[in-house]
């Protein structure tokens, strides 16, 4: 019986370095770890019943007679491209799987332990389950949503994600490509994406006249606003303020 094949393809703008993590008990991959440049593929065979983890490596620098060194996300610690049984620390977007011969795989792309780049998986060949495409393909890293999990709907957020986000397909083969220009035909029941640029509350703009902690200020001169747009202040408000400032002044002369 042989295992699922992985075809991992890089439409980043750059060159990363994909990491590779087989769970307890399953056997290690041909590679652990290794360079793609944009463009790139590689194809990896699963040993059957085999589960364990893909991500991606971002801004690696390797010494080229030596093959030793580190990346800015994603490092996995070993001090080499081979990751070599160690796992990714985090930041780092994740594609998750668990392959069982002659029944259901099941397979994510998890953003549990942070994200770092775009990534999907489709399976190809495969029968029963969902059988569909899954991952984050918006660019969390330009766009801050106000709601990970709506930016992301079929990305693994939290734990015990699962009824939205574990998927499941029979003896199927995986496409995992990083930086994926758009969403495949399977999910194309998933609407648009909502993205805010925002990071704060949800809240409209105050109400005119109201300032930053609820206080009426239509009536304070304009260089105490900062605002060129405050209406301009009726009498019986610069009768008020006068009042105020000639008790202030009759206080400290006398």
């Amino acid at each position: 019986i042989q295992g699922a094949t992985f075809t991992v393809v890089n439409k980043c703008q750059s060159t990363i370095w994909p990491g590779i993590l087989a769970n307890a008990g399953s056997q290690p991959l041909d590679s652990t770890g290794f360079e793609l440049p944009s463009g790139g593929t590689r194809t990896l065979q699963a040993p059957p019943s085999w589960s364990g983890r893909f991500w991606g490596r971002t801004d690696c620098q390797f010494d080229p007679s030596m093959n030793q060194g580190t990346c800015t996300t994603g490092d996995c610690g070993s001090n080499q491209i081979e990751c070599n049984g160690q796992n990714a620390k985090p930041p780092a977007t994740l594609a998750e799987f668990t392959v069982v011969p002659g029944g259901q795989d099941y397979y994510d792309v998890s953003l549990v332990d942070g994200y770092n780049l775009p990534m999907m998986v489709e399976p190809t060949g495969g029968s029963g389950g969902s059988c569909s495409s899954t991952g984050c393909i918006t660019d969390l890293n330009r766009q801050c949503p106000s709601e990970l999990r709506s930016a992301c709907p079929r990305a693994y957020s939290y734990a015990y994600d699962d009824a939205s986000s574990t998927f499941t397909c029979g003896g199927a083969d995986y496409v995992i490509t990083f930086c994926p220009s758009s969403t495949s035909q399977k999910s194309a029941n998933v609407g648009p994406l909502s993205i805010s640029a925002t990071t704060g509350s949800d809240k409209g703009p105050p109400e005119s006249g109201d300032g930053p902690l609820g206080i009426d200020t239509s009536w304070l001169p304009n260089f105490v606003t900062g605002s060129s747009s405050t209406p301009i202040p009726s009498s019986s408000s610069w009768t008020w303020l006068f009042m105020i400032v000639s008790s202030y002044l009759l206080f400290y002369l006398s």
